[in-house]
């Protein structure tokens, strides 16, 4: 199998990472018991179904010398002409490639009962992948009672972003049917170098990218001129994690949507701005005027398609109406923001810095990338993501996965990051958190839950 080289912002990922601000994402499952050996059974079918999943065979290396072009799938990035006459050499980059001396009891380890679920798993999403291995884990955590048991899964951001993650976790679960999937017309590979006759098209296409990068940098600009954060967002990297998770029902949100209008991404995101309200008057912080920058990433990937490697994402940058004492008003706020982003499309706007990764050369993400690190608290405030998860059951050994809480990779410089997955009628708040900066993280969870009760009660009948 022939090296894939890292697209640009897989590249980013894997370069920003460090010993204290590692760079994963991570999934929490809880799974129903009825005997307390049901873990340790777990852990031997994770191993052994891990041994037949090409993507968790994956590991990335260093390049410093030239590799063959890059081919494209049929739902790959777009190349630009600079991007076609760069990637054949890739020095400085880093590429994707089978271990040749992969054994899946590298990355799944069965440990001692666990009490307390999201005790065990902030104190492993702290400790860096192996960057010399596949950089995955899948950590099995048995209950003390014998009747559950959880499953922390991590991937690097690098190999995966969280529908990446979602099938290459699905694949070592139980096997579930699914309608087959409708393959798309195959496009034909593209060379490395430009056709001369289509010289004047990749031009205009390399102008157009040029002008979106200016465009998106000084959107980014002027997003730090006026910000208006507070202090409990930031903090200086230490590299400990805590972790707390939150379910509320679907009915709940739909209620809320169905009262005032917008979508149920527009109630969820309201609720973490009502929730970081409380959080903060609880601390006794100030809040009049408080509109952190949160970024919402978007995912640029086709429905229905085969998920490759890395990253297909963009994202929406937008102030949480924090300082807005009034819940409906808050969520008024956060509609006509997500209203705004959308008619600007993920492709423009200060939330799609990411894309501007596209236009740096490899050499430059290793030089640039503890730089572009430092930068991420000058950029946004908080990071709140939503990870898709199917609507069907999913089981493992044939225990029911009963919740499932997604954690996003803390950027460097923050105390907290939010994300949220939907699973068979719940929403499951998963928080992630700096130990030390934030040591009443459970505090805001509980905040949470209460933001969506007054939600509640302002649009009951």
């Amino acid at each position: 199998m022939t090296p894939d080289l890292l697209a640009p912002l897989d590249l980013a990922f894997w370069n920003i990472e460090s010993a204290d601000h590692p760079m994963h994402l991570g999934a929490l499952g809880i799974f129903s018991a009825t005997s307390s050996t049901a873990g340790a059974h777990a852990a031997d079918l994770l191993a052994a179904r891990a041994a037949g999943v090409p993507g968790l065979r994956l590991r990335i290396r260093d390049v410093w010398r030239p590799l063959g072009p890059r081919q494209s799938s049929a739902d790959g990035p777009r190349h630009s002409l600079a991007d076609g006459l760069r990637r054949p050499l890739g020095f400085g980059g880093a590429a994707r490639e089978p271990d040749p001396c992969f054994d899946p009891l590298h990355h799944v380890r069965l440990h001692t009962p666990a009490a307390d679920f999201h005790a065990a798993a902030g104190r492993l999403m702290q400790r860096p992948l192996e960057r010399n291995r596949p950089p995955w884990e899948a950590h099995v955590l048995p209950g003390e009672d014998g009747t559950c048991f959880a499953v922390l899964f991590k991937f690097h951001h690098a190999l995966a972003d969280g529908l990446r993650a979602l099938t290459l976790a699905a694949a070592v679960l139980d096997p579930v049917d699914l309608p087959e999937r409708r393959p798309r017309p195959a496009q034909p590979p593209r060379g490395p170098l430009p056709d001369v006759r289509s010289l004047p098209g990749l031009l205009r296409g390399a102008l157009f990218d040029v002008g979106r990068a200016l465009d998106i940098g000084a959107r980014v600009a002027r997003s730090t001129l006026a910000a208006r954060t507070t202090p409990a967002l930031t903090a200086e990297p230490t590299g400990t994690r805590r972790t707390a998770g939150v379910v509320v029902d679907i009915d709940d949100v739909h209620l809320v949507r169905k009262a005032v209008g917008g979508t149920v991404n527009d109630v969820l995101i309201a609720v973490v701005a009502g929730a970081l309200r409380r959080w903060l008057e609880e601390r006794g912080e100030a809040c009049d005027g408080i509109a952190p920058r949160a970024l919402i990433p978007v995912s640029r990937r086709r429905p229905r398609t085969a998920q490759p490697p890395g990253n297909r994402l963009s994202g929406y940058l937008m102030e949480l109406p924090v300082g807005v004492p009034d819940p409906l008003r808050r969520l008024a706020a956060v509609r006509t923001a997500m209203d705004r982003n959308k008619d600007a499309g993920p492709d423009r706007g200060a939330g799609a810095v990411a894309l501007l990764a596209d236009h740096v050369p490899a050499l430059g993400h290793r030089l640039g990338g503890p730089l572009v690190g430092q930068a991420a608290r000058l950029w946004f405030d908080i990071l709140v993501t939503s990870v898709p998860l199917p609507g069907f059951g999913l089981r493992l050994g044939g225990h029911p996965l009963t919740a499932v809480y997604p954690f996003a990779p803390l950027a460097r410089g923050q105390s907290l990051a939010v994300a949220v997955s939907t699973y068979r009628g719940q929403v499951h708040y998963g928080l992630v958190a700096d130990a030390k900066a934030v040591p009443d993280l459970n505090r805001l969870a509980r905040a949470l839950s209460e933001e969506v009760e007054t939600l509640i009660t302002v649009c009951g009948p």
